[in-house]
This record gives structure tokens, sequence and C-alpha cells, in this order.
């Protein structure tokens, strides 16, 4: 399923036009994003949580020369399924 499907299952499912579907649903993931790149947790209850995690520098490989390269720390996004998500996949 992609962004444009789920406005329209959205827009169904909860009685609204396509168009304000979409407006909120991207102010949603907007709002996820920018909260996460701040640090902070955004935890939907039964869905998931998401979060900033750091990635520690770690010492890589170029495949192609096989020669050693560091790889700076970094900081990337995560999710963790909730309980109720995780029982909807794998009853």
């Amino acid at each position: 399923m992609n962004k444009g499907e789920l406005i329209d299952k959205v827009a169904e499912k909860v009685d609204v036009t396509k168009k304000e579907a979409d407006a909120i649903l991207s102010a949603a993931v907007e709002i996820i994003m920018e909260t996460v790149a701040e640090g902070e947790k955004v935890t939907l209850v039964g869905f998931g949580t998401f979060e900033r995690r750091d990635r520690q520098a770690r010492e890589g490989r170029n495949p192609k020369t096989g020669k050693k390269l560091q790889i700076p720390a970094t900081k990337v996004p995560a999710f963790s399924a909730g309980k109720q998500f995780k029982d909807a996949v794998a009853p």
C-alpha cells in the first residue's frame, strides 16, 4: 500500500474527503518526523513507538577494494512495534 492508497482508505473509513485525509496524514507524519528529529519519542499506544537512536562509530570495509574505513557515529530513526500491532501481524 502506498500513501495514495492509504489516504483513500482513511478518507473512506472516517468519511472525509481525500483532500482532508491527505492533509491530516501529511501533518501527522510531519509532526512525528519533527518530534523524533528533536530527540523525543512518539508513542502511539497499541501501534508502536518512534524514536531517535544513536549509532556508534564503527569500522567498515570498502566492498570493492577491501580497504578499511571509519564509519562515523550518527543518529537514526527507529520504530518499535507495540503489542497490539505485533499480535495483529502474528497472532
